[in-house]
């Protein structure tokens, strides 16, 4: 397959491709082919570079497209010559569950999946929010990375740390959470106001008639993503659930001990309250108040995300749901968007918003199932990345 992508990227039909004059047609883009054929840019990019994941038969119609287009990849000269390095920039959190783990998991295979480029990866990892973020910044634009990847806990601190590098020709994909007004060019995250809507949703459902206060935990109300979770949690209730009281958000900044004792305050004073919504990674803490507190059997808690400690709570009934929000994804998502501005020369201004998916007792094993396969599926791919760098600077 590579060779005939190579005779591909080198002539169409046997005769070498010449650049369309100024004055001709445009050259035709991955747009063109996308859209010719109904399907996404990605799914072109991938059939182009002959990523995993793409069927013959597609992969046979994007080629075909390309030659019916003249498509003309500005990538042969990189094939042919020292094979050019693309060195990227991962600034994250460690966190304190998987959620990041799986993040920076689906950034390592999307690089290990890319075909034409070295990639080395290069991980700044903060110990916590706040924490190390503009030194990782500043440190990834001296060292003068092709791309970065990072999680904008604190957006204001952040955004001229984004400009500069902006600036700098370093194009920057922040995800999880946005800063808009920054430069960045795009950003990558779960849907945040279907969330909150489903979450809202289910929590009227369990709870019925059934009268009493709701409380919402929240990283901080200053984050644009967890404010839209909330506006939208707050929304769905007063429309189709007014008999439900919303509390005041309670912000802990996801550190553990702020969650319990903020968390176990409330379960002490609100002895109205009838459920409760987590949307950050601090579940454990406030399941913990709860069980302190001895109101845990009586709430029905809907948390955010998928991990080890929280699947007994799924799995026994004391968690109703979990929004999960595809770590994984959104990391093989950010980098292939990075990747395609680098390669590709894509748009600025790229905004993925994945749709979050809907854990409950019923389709527990599934999704743990489906984790484990990922997981496997990344070990072995292990060889594949003998031939890419990935250095952790934390």
């Amino acid at each position: 397959m590579a060779n005939r992508l190579l005779k591909f990227l080198l002539a169409v039909d046997g005769r070498p491709r010449r650049k369309a004059s100024k004055m001709g047609k445009p050259p035709a883009t991955l747009g063109d082919i996308a859209k010719s054929l109904g399907t996404s840019i990605g799914t072109v990019h991938r059939a182009l570079h002959d990523h995993p994941g793409v069927s013959p038969a597609t992969r046979a119609r994007v080629l075909q497209m390309a030659r019916n287009l003249g498509y003309r990849p500005n990538l042969a000269a990189r094939y042919l010559s020292s094979k050019k390095t693309l060195r990227i920039s991962v600034n994250t959190l460690q966190g304190t569950t998987s959620f990041w783990d799986e993040v920076r998991a689906g950034i390592r295979e999307e690089a290990a999946g890319i075909l034409l480029e070295n990639v080395e990866v290069e991980f700044r990892t903060s110990p916590s929010l706040g924490e190390g973020e503009e030194e990782a910044l500043e440190a990834a634009i001296a060292a003068k990375v092709d791309g970065i990847i990072t999680f904008p806990s604190r957006p204001e601190t952040l955004r001229p740390w984004i400009r500069r590098a902006s600036r700098s020709h370093i194009p920057v994909v922040c995800v999880a959470t946005d800063a808009p007004n920054s430069g960045r060019l795009g950003i990558v995250a779960i849907d945040t106001l279907a969330s909150g809507a489903i979450a809202a949703d289910l929590m009227g459902k369990f709870l019925g008639g059934r009268t009493g206060s709701v409380g919402i935990t929240v990283f901080d109300m200053g984050i644009t993503e967890h404010a839209e979770k909330y506006g939208a949690f707050e929304s769905t209730l007063k429309s189709f659930y007014p008999h439900l009281e919303l509390l005041k958000p309670i912000e802990d900044h996801d550190v553990e001990r702020e969650a319990y004792r903020k968390c176990r305050k409330l379960f002490e004073e609100r002895t109205d309250l009838a459920g409760m919504y987590v949307t950050t990674e601090a579940s454990i803490p406030v399941l913990k108040a709860a069980c302190d507190a001895k109101v845990l059997d009586r709430l029905t808690i809907i948390t955010t995300d998928l991990f080890p400690d929280l699947v007994p709570y799924i799995r026994s009934g004391r968690v109703a749901a979990t929004i999960y929000q595809r770590p994984r994804a959104q990391g093989q998502m950010a980098l292939r968007l990075l990747h395609e501005f680098l390669a590709e020369g894509g748009r600025r201004s790229n905004q993925v918003s994945l749709a979050p998916h809907l854990v409950m007792r019923g389709n527990l094993d599934f999704f743990l199932s489906r984790q484990s396969q990922e997981s496997a599926s990344k070990n072995g791919q292990n060889g594949q990345e003998a031939r890419r760098l990935v250095h952790d600077l934390a």
